[in-house]
């Protein structure tokens, strides 16, 4: 009971708060925020609580493997975004699902080198994305914008968070690392403001998205001994230096294609 009020507190919190920051700072901001464990690791936490520190041990290398798996989503999103929204999400989607099934093949890998190539990987994805926007959004938002926002985000939270368990710890991790946020965000982003502001979207969550890599690290190594508390207090306190100093970054805004040396079309 407690984890489902967990989320249904904390999803239109975030979604609401981020969807507004998108507006007042731009869809990289935006992005940035919901990269940040908000909603991840409040769950880790309660799984610990749940199954044991084994497990989640066990579900933060699946939860790191499905961080990369949303590598592979933002390239398919901007890969087939040229031919609308649905297209994009539908084309993200089935590349996240396979990665996250190729990934499974090297969950046994050691953690720390797993987290290092997923940055890595963050990294070359951030150069070859298309030209973004990080402005404000520019036109008048309908009534029902924040709202569907928040019911829809809300419904795919509760519904991958509660599968999720079913499936074992590696599963479950990268379940539950499915990029609903950046999805929801990306998609109304284009929807206003067009196809560069959903490619800021993706290009903030990436940004942001190597503090979220390094939360998991203490969590993975940690959690069993010396334990719950000492384990998600050094991970926070990593995730929020590296997140501080991603922010700028994200705050930067657009990206020309003349700063980069190839761009994915």
């Amino acid at each position: 009971m407690a984890l489902l009020l967990l989320k249904l507190t904390l999803t239109p919190l975030l979604i609401g708060g981020a969807s507004l920051a998108a507006r007042r700072w731009g869809p990289a901001v935006a992005g940035w925020i919901v990269a940040l464990p908000l909603t991840s690791g409040p769950v880790l936490f309660f799984v610990a609580l749940d199954h044991g520190t084994a497990f989640a041990a066990g579900a933060a290398v699946g939860t790191t493997l499905g961080l990369g798996a949303i590598v592979a989503y933002s390239l398919g999103f901007a890969a087939a975004s040229r031919r609308g929204p649905a297209a994009a999400l539908v084309a993200a989607t089935a590349a996240y699902v396979i990665a996250a099934v190729a990934l499974q093949e090297v969950a046994g890998w050691p953690e720390l080198l797993l987290a290092l190539l997923v940055v890595l990987a963050i990294l070359g994805t951030l150069r070859v994305l298309p030209p973004s926007t990080g402005g404000p959004s520019s036109g008048r938002h309908p009534a029902w914008d924040l709202p569907a926002r928040i019911v829809v985000g809300t419904a795919l939270v509760v519904g991958l968070t509660t599968v999720a368990p079913l499936l074992g710890p590696t599963v479950s991790g990268i379940v539950t690392t499915f990029p609903v946020y950046v999805s929801v965000l990306s998609v109304f982003a284009f929807l206003h403001d067009g196809r560069p502001a959903a490619i800021g979207v993706l290009r903030g969550a990436l940004i942001g998205l190597p503090g979220t890599v390094a939360f998991y690290l203490p969590v993975h190594f940690l959690v069993v001994s010396p334990g719950l508390a000492p384990a998600f207090a050094i991970a926070i306190a990593i995730t929020s230096a590296i997140g501080l100093v991603a922010l700028p970054q994200a705050r930067g805004g657009a990206t020309r294609a003349d700063e980069l040396d190839v761009e994915l079309v």
